[in-house]
């Protein structure tokens, strides 16, 4: 394995000084030998991601200007706040001559398109947006096909920091490029193969490349695809990977061994072949996820998630969908624990449309990171369940229908409840008071009833890892592996400093109230959490611990609200324990 570049190396030994995490396991994680649902241990990708990519509304024409405005929509918006952190180019920011693959560098990598992305001062014009996107507090992806270019052959491009020369690696096959087309394959049984994509993963890192997405990924990409996982771990920086589209099922552990995710079917957007002229998609194009959410359900996980594709909520009667199809297109995501990432042009949302994105219960749904099960599978009646850690159970009811009314009905025993249990509506935030037996409720065409019943008797507690995608993890902070850790993963370098905290998202209650609250933390030594709930005033915990691998607990009294709740843990003035997980009781 590559050494990691210097002033990542730099970065590395002032942070272990500083909170006494190892470099290897924080830095530079192994390939993972545990279950492949795991991914590549990377770090990243623990629960489903949440964010916008540029495909569905912004096509093919992404700009500088662009990326900027939605990144700073996001934060404006309150979205970044609610959990949503990646801001991704999708494709077309790369220079494309022809049909004979996008233009290079004299290292054989794409060169970006500056008439989109000028560059600013010294750096490229990916690097540029990237700076913008990391100013917001937000994360930055990008978009890449497997293969070389062909233009890149025909310069017999240098290998950076080897002997050889493109030539000496790449095949004769096409490899999908939707773009330029022009891409051929790599022969990864010779010694400069691996090098050339390493070089490539480093110039991503270099630009602040936090996720990237490879596209046109068939299981003869398999070698691309491991290529890809491995270069970005030696990079030295945390990096999702995305796998697209359509990929096969057969596959799945091999999806789950090499990225954090892959998408499972074909494009969600109609391309003008919707219901409604000029619209993303339509209530069709959503029906076709049904199916593959039960399919894949086995498949999905911490680390390496099914994805169903951009979630089109938004941008009112443009996205195609009814108020109620955009609840259910959400519902159906978040019990499948996909990731989010928005099509829709985030500088165009209503009151409304935001408070769908902004709905903690929801949301929470999601970042559980456990894959519902189809329970009803009749006609137009669809249900799907799964089971939260804190007992309760979440139930989507769907009238599949878009013409009519429907009355859907679920004995509860299917989703495991025997006798009683308190609901709650999560869309609303109302109780439905005590339900058993069969639960039954007449929905409109399209619509969804979300619903989390727990169980008369069951504990009510709840357990919330540090490094939840659904957190905010701001400034330093970061996230390490921590193998006696209960997700297997902390967040270090919290504190010294305002901006170094992590917030603790989509806490939900029914009602106001007393809470005690349980921390997983990890310290050598004595230092102080300042805990802030909702933005009120810190409570100040000083807490004592021998070890930095092995996470001792305590707990402290809060006061939460109605519906969601956050909670901020910061030190701004010296360094904080590190943090392992929270339980609200």
């Amino acid at each position: 394995m590559r050494r990691a570049p210097r002033g990542i190396r730099t970065g590395i030994k002032a942070w272990t000084a500083a909170v006494g995490l190892a470099v290897v396991a924080a830095v530079l994680p192994p390939l993972s030998t545990a279950a492949p649902a795991h991914a590549e241990n990377n770090g990243v990708g623990l629960t489903p991601a949440l964010g916008w990519s540029s495909w569905s509304s912004v096509r093919k024409d992404p700009t500088a200007a662009k990326i900027d405005a939605q990144a700073d929509a996001m934060k404006s918006s309150g979205l970044a706040a609610a959990g949503f952190q990646y801001v991704n180019v999708d494709d077309f920011w790369y220079q494309c001559p022809g049909s004979q693959g996008p233009n290079v560098d004299a290292n054989g990598r794409w060169v970006t398109d500056a008439t989109k992305f000028p560059p600013s001062g010294t750096a490229n014009g990916i690097k540029a947006v990237a700076d913008h996107v990391h100013a917001d507090g937000l994360q930055f992806g990008l978009y890449v096909t497997p293969g070389v270019s062909k233009q890149a052959v025909a310069q017999n491009s240098a290998i950076l920091g080897t002997s050889y020369h493109v030539q000496d690696i790449a095949t004769t096959t096409a490899e999908k490029n939707y773009n330029c087309k022009g891409m051929v394959g790599i022969d990864y049984s010779k010694p400069g193969a691996q090098p050339f994509i390493d070089s490539w993963a480093d110039e991503f890192a270099a630009w602040g490349v936090d996720y990237v997405k490879i596209d046109g990924v068939g299981t003869p990409d398999v070698p691309d695809v491991q290529a890809w996982s491995k270069a970005l771990v030696q990079t030295g920086r945390p990096i999702h990977l995305e796998l697209s589209n359509n990929l096969a099922i057969g596959s799945a552990a091999t999806w789950q061994q090499y990225s954090n995710g892959w998408r499972t079917g074909g494009d969600i957007e109609c391309y003008g072949g919707c219901t409604t002229a000029g619209t993303l998609t339509d209530w069709s194009h959503l029906q076709t996820r049904f199916g593959q959410v039960a399919s894949w359900q086995p498949d999905g996980g911490p680390g390496a998630f099914n994805d169903y594709d951009s979630l089109e909520v938004g941008n009112g009667s443009a996205t195609g969908l009814t108020d109620a199809e955009q609840q259910s297109q959400m519902s159906l995501w978040a019990l499948a624990a996909s990731p989010l990432i928005l099509g829709t042009d985030l500088t165009n949302l209503n009151a409304a449309e935001l408070g769908y994105l902004k709905n903690g219960r929801v949301l929470a749904v999601d970042q559980d990171a456990i894959d519902a099960s189809r329970i009803v599978n009749n006609g137009n009646q669809q249900v799907y369940s799964k089971k939260e850690k804190d007992g309760g159970v979440v139930i989507g009811l769907f009238n599949y229908s878009d013409t009519g009314s429907t009355t859907v009905s679920v004995p509860l025993s299917a989703a495991g409840i025997s006798g009683s249990a308190t609901a709650t509506d999560l869309w609303s935030g109302a109780s439905l008071g005590t339900v058993s037996g069969t639960y039954s409720v007449t929905l409109g065409p399209g619509a969804v009833k979300l619903i989390k019943a727990v169980p008369a008797g069951s504990g009510g507690s709840v357990t919330i890892e540090a490094e939840a995608s659904g957190n905010t993890i701001a400034g330093a902070s970061r996230v390490a592996t921590c193998a006696a850790c209960s997700g297997g993963h902390k967040v270090g370098f919290i504190g010294n400093g305002a901006a170094n905290y992590v917030t603790v998202n989509g806490i939900t209650e029914p009602s106001a109230g007393s809470h005690t609250l349980t921390l997983a933390y990890l310290v050598s030594g004595t230092r102080s959490f300042s805990i802030s709930v909702n933005g009120g005033p810190d409570i100040v915990e000083s807490l004592s611990g021998t070890s930095f691998a092995t996470p001792t607990t305590a707990s402290v009294t809060v006061q939460l609200n109605a519906g969601t709740n956050t909670i901020k843990f910061h030190n701004d003035t010296a360094y904080a324990p590190d943090l392992d997980a929270i339980t609200v009781s």
